[in-house]
Parts: C-alpha cells; structure tokens; sequence
C-alpha cells in the first residue's frame, strides 16, 4: 500500500470519487494531484493518473526493459565474432 499512497488526500471511496468526478478529473488532468488511489469496501480498486504521467511511466518503463536486453546480451558478448560496422553496412546493404 505505501507505493500506491504517499499522502492521504491520495485516497478516495468510489462513492466520493462518483460524486465529485468532474472536479476530481481536473485535479488530475491539470497535475495538480498526482494519482488518486479509489477504495471500493476498503481495498484499493483503481488508480487514476494524467495521460502525460502514464505515458511517461510506460517510456521509462520501456527503457528499463532495453537496459535489462542490453545488459544480458553484454554478458554473452564475444569480441572474437564481433564483425565492424563497415562489414555490416556491406552485408545487409539494399542492393536495389
């Protein structure tokens, strides 16, 4: 629950959040409330955050799975089957 919450006035009920969507979406539409967390009987059912945000966390998500790829493939690199950049242009260049 810490990382869904980092202050109170993060937390919402379902009903609260129905009876003040409109003024609710604009807090989030504008970034002046970073994520609301909606509680259905008490338990965290949904959370609510900027476009902006959420595409900013898929890239950075993104990146780190790139990261990750180019770490395990570093550790099975071999120098010895390396070819140059110049072998490769030559290899896979379009010969139309």
């Amino acid at each position: 629950m810490t990382a869904l919450l980092e202050r109170a006035d993060q937390a919402i009920s379902v009903t609260a959040m129905v009876r003040g969507f409109s003024a609710r979406l604009k807090e989030i539409s504008s970034r002046a409330t970073e994520r609301l967390v909606i509680f259905k009987d008490n338990q965290p059912a949904a959370v609510i955050i900027n476009v902006d945000a959420y595409q900013e966390m898929l890239d950075e998500l993104e990146d780190l799975r790139i990261e990750v790829a180019a770490r395990e493939r570093l550790v099975g690199f071999d120098p010895a089957k390396a070819i140059s950049h110049d072998d490769m242009r030559a290899r896979y260049a379009r010969k139309d």
